[in-house]
């Protein structure tokens, strides 16, 4: 079995180099938890390059405007339709915030209008690995009122073929799990555990 790389997308709008230590927490739990081979070190894609159709799993993110280029469209489009599976997350927590609306707008003109919708709280990405009965975890920035002082209680996704083939967060996970993993003994309970039900999905389903 290959060993699972995770890959963030570089892409020349806006800033991708968000949460910086958010890939090695989750690579950690990955080893914690499961048996799924890992390479430790964080691969970073240009959107542009065809080096993105190598990698299984993308997460892309920000605060600022997300404007795909003509190159960058293409690659992404073709990359979630050949099978390929992207986890978007706003750094800004904020459904009004730059990100959100340029990103929604970018999917909208890169799969059509009605493309990205919410999914159901029952959804098989909530018992992937984990089981969360109530759909996606509460963030701490959700509930320190930062953002759009919302708590969502929903992600949305684009279906390929019955598939997530993007899933896309307002809830500021990238930087809910950016601390360094050995931090994690002090917390109550492992909140990177739905990230490991992300990438358990993006694998096997």
């Amino acid at each position: 079995m290959r060993k699972f790389f995770f890959t963030r997308i570089k892409y020349n709008s806006g800033n991708w180099d968000t949460d910086q230590r958010m890939p090695s927490n989750l690579l950690h739990s990955l080893v914690e938890y499961t048996t799924i081979p890992i390479d430790e070190k964080e691969k970073v894609v240009e959107l542009g390059s065809p080096e993105i159709f190598r990698s299984p799993f993308c997460y892309i993110s920000g605060h600022k405007l997300v404007e795909f280029s003509e190159q960058e469209r293409k690659n992404f489009k073709t990359y979630v339709n050949n099978g390929g599976f992207v986890f978007a997350d706003d750094c800004n927590h904020d459904i009004d915030g730059l990100f959100a609306k340029s990103f929604e707008e970018e999917m909208a003109t890169t799969f059509g209008k009605d493309a990205l919708h919410k999914i159901p709280n029952n959804h098989p990405i909530y018992s992937s690995f984990f089981k969360f009965e109530d759909g996606p975890p509460t963030s701490s920035f959700e509930l320190n009122g930062w953002g759009d002082d919302l708590v969502h209680d929903y992600l949305k996704a684009i279906l390929v073929n019955g598939r997530i083939g993007v899933l896309y967060s307002n809830k500021d996970y990238g930087c809910e799990w950016d601390y360094d993993f050995r931090n994690k003994r002090f917390l109550r309970e492992d909140n990177t555990r739905f990230g490991v039900n992300i990438i358990v999905y993006a694998l096997t389903v």
